[in-house]
Order: structure tokens, then C-alpha cells, then sequence
């Protein structure tokens, strides 16, 4: 069976030689601020607890300040929630991804009418 295609952009923003913010990192971001947990936030992404703890101290130590403040679970429970920086870097990267979005749909139409109308299984690649 083939698969239909769709084009879309995914926004990498690196600083010389590290990757400082990207759709998936965005993606956790934006799942904390709904969540308020870590845990929660990866489990919607299919991703370890330990993966996205790890995104989020390299978030947090990547930035002047930290993006995410993280409470000890336990008994009372832990959490998590966007700092005001988070929540200032997460909507400015959304900004970017909608600004490429919206001046890259002529180009993305131009390759998207080059592509075949499927493509058969096992033939994409990342």
C-alpha cells in the first residue's frame, strides 16, 4: 500500500555547533505547559522519562535562566511548569515557525507539485 505525502517544515534554531531549540523541544515545552509534569509531557510524546528530563536540562542550561521549574514528586506531588523565559522562547519559536511557514508555502508548493503523488512503503527516509 503506498502512502500519501504531505510537506510541512520542521525549524531547527542551532548556535554554532548545538541545536538550541527545535520542533520537538517546543513540542515538550508546550506539553509541560498543558501537563504541568514532565512525566506527563513525554508520555505525550511517546518519549521516555528520562529522555525528557534530559531535553529539559539541556533547555535549562542552554538559556540565561532555566525554561522549565521542575517540584519534587512524592507523597505531595511533584509538577512542572514553564518559567516566564519558557514561556517567552517557546512563543517566539512558534513566531518563527509561522513566519517560515507562511513565506515558505510558495516554494513548499513549487516541490510539493515536483514529489510523486505517493510514496511506496519503506521508501522515505529522515
Amino acid at each position: 500500500m503506498e502512502t500519501p505525502r504531505s510537506l510541512g517544515l520542521h525549524i531547527r534554531i542551532v548556535a554554532t555547533d548545538r541545536l538550541v531549540m527545535g520542533w520537538g523541544r517546543a513540542d515538550l515545552l508546550m506539553y509541560i505547559a498543558q501537563t504541568g509534569s514532565i512525566a506527563a509531557a513525554g508520555r505525550r510524546m511517546q518519549m521516555s522519562y528520562k529522555r525528557a528530563w534530559a531535553l529539559v536540562e539541556a533547555m535549562n542550561i542552554t538559556f540565561r535562566a532555566p525554561l522549565v521549574a521542575a517540584a519534587k514528586g512524592g507523597a505531595g506531588g511533584g509538577g512542572a511548569q514553564l518559567t516566564a523565559l519558557g514561556k517567552e522562547v517557546l512563543a517566539a519559536y512558534r513566531a518563527v515557525e509561522a513566519a517560515a511557514t507562511e513565506s515558505g508555502a510558495a516554494p513548499l508548493a513549487t516541490i510539493s507539485a515536483a514529489l510523486r503523488e505517493t510514496v511506496p512503503p519503506g521508501g522515505e527516509s529522515r
